[in-house]
């Protein structure tokens, strides 16, 4: 799916909010993918796919699905909704970005208020693919807010489910 943007007609379209991330590609050991999301009731969804490789064929490898669900509060969704804004990702448009191919895709949808955005690209192995892109501006925020995200994602991960009381 490439690049869409509309407006939603509610009256609580203004408080609105969703956000979902997805990266992920189909290979020699199946479908392997990192995707989280952020609901509107607080609720963080993480699921991640990979196949790792044990040994030299391909009974010794390793199938590790997680799936993880926490709630979060007001104030860190209040967070995830700011670092959205401020990266004024909603004014970008993908059409320029690198096309989902079979080394992998990267999908993102946000929905901020009214707006509702969905883009989808290929993977991002580092900042050289950004910047050869033919919109290295637009995919340089994206990239940034995705590590961002990433990063704020795989730490409320941690926090609830390693960290022991004393």
């Amino acid at each position: 799916m490439k690049f869409v943007r509309w407006n939603m007609a509610s009256a609580a379209a203004d408080d609105e909010f969703y956000l979902r991330y997805y990266v992920g590609h189909k290979g020699k050991f199946g479908h392997e993918f990192l995707e989280f999301e952020f609901r509107p009731d607080g609720r963080l969804r993480y699921a991640n796919n990979s196949q790792y490789k044990g040994g030299s064929n391909k009974s010794d490898s390793t199938n590790s699905m997680i799936r993880k669900e926490v709630y979060v509060g007001e104030v860190v969704l209040s967070e995830v909704k700011r670092i959205v804004k401020e990266s004024e990702i909603v004014r970008e448009d993908d059409s320029h970005w690198p096309e989902p191919d079979r080394d992998g895709r990267q999908e993102f949808e946000v929905v901020l208020g009214d707006t509702h955005i969905s883009f989808a690209t290929a993977k991002i192995g580092s900042l050289l693919d950004v910047q050869e892109s033919k919109d290295p501006e637009g995919l340089r925020i994206f990239y940034y807010l995705v590590q961002d995200l990433k990063c704020l994602a795989f730490s409320l991960m941690g926090l609830h489910f390693r960290i022991k009381p004393i």
